[in-house]
């Protein structure tokens, strides 16, 4: 199985320096200071199809800067542009980019995403009201009338195949591709264990109850701030219940089926999922019998 898409980041995070104001404003004065280009969230690229960094100078006045880490000694840095308006979903243009990008320069770029949209998400105090300011280097924001201390939040997601006589469950959604499956997922809810949630998920989306549950990998997954958990559960039995307001349809799917797709053959039974999404490493994980 290769490594999910959007981890491997070869930064140092550097965090030592998210709480010393001293070494953070060095870091801004370092020469070597590099700011990441984003517009609209979606990173701009070079000719090479690497991440483009550009200079600190290049950040908006009133803007925030958040320390990303340190590339050997040179601090990275990303900018929250008060004047950008927040951006809802995904760009069409980021798939495309994405199929670009290294995997360090991707995983690198998923959690400056993150933590930008973030702050553009939470410039109100959650207890008062009252607007926030940024603090920690970025990583948190403070509000000044009444003291509370807020935080980048990451929503934890099961991502699951349910697996039945050498078959695995996949389920789509109406507004993806014509063909495309892949496997199921929902939040975990809070009082949940991971296990609980995929097996909850399961029987409501498809109406298949699990029994063993096994981790497989995670993913952060920054549309806008996830963090991806993939599981594979050993289903009672196969016979499906669909919840139509979650899915459109769902099969069970045989080994040879999924080898088909992976291998995007034209006669596969199913359009796999993108292979920088964890259900594509997923189903690699299922196929080599981890």
């Amino acid at each position: 199985m290769r490594a999910p898409g959007f981890t491997g980041a070869t930064l140092d995070r550097a965090d030592s320096l998210r709480n010393d104001p001293d070494a953070l404003a060095a870091a801004i004065m370092d020469p070597r200071a590099r700011l990441l280009r984003l517009r609209m969230l979606d990173p701009e690229l070079t000719s090479e199809g690497r991440l483009a960094w550009g200079s600190l100078a290049e950040a908006p006045e009133d803007g925030t800067l958040v320390l990303l880490g340190l590339e050997g000694d040179a601090p990275r840095f990303a900018a929250v542009d008060p004047a950008e308006p927040l951006v809802k979903g995904r760009s069409p243009a980021i798939f495309r980019i994405l199929d670009l990008l290294a995997a360090e320069d991707a995983a690198l770029f998923a959690g400056a995403r993150s933590v930008v949209d973030w702050h553009m998400r939470h410039r109100f105090c959650a207890v008062c009201g009252a607007p926030t300011e940024a603090f920690r280097a970025g990583w948190g924001r403070k509000c000044p009338s009444c003291a509370a201390e807020h935080f980048p939040r990451v929503d934890p997601v099961v991502i699951m195949l349910a697996e039945h006589e050498d078959r695995v469950l996949l389920g789509r959604q109406s507004m993806w591709p014509p063909g495309r499956y892949s496997a199921l997922a929902g939040y975990v809810e809070p009082g949940e264990s991971i296990e609980e949630a995929v097996r909850r998920e399961t029987l409501e989306e498809a109406g298949i109850r699990l029994g063993k549950v096994r981790y497989v990998a995670s993913q952060p997954w920054p549309f806008p701030s996830q963090l991806m958990v993939a599981c594979i559960g050993e289903a009672e039995d196969a016979a499906i219940t669909l919840d139509a307001n979650e899915l459109e349809d769902a099969i069970w799917v045989s080994r040879d089926g999924v080898r088909a797709a992976m291998a995007r053959e034209p006669d596969a039974p199913f359009l796999p999922p993108f292979p920088y999404a964890i259900a594509h490493s997923l189903l690699e994980a299922w196929l080599e019998g981890r």
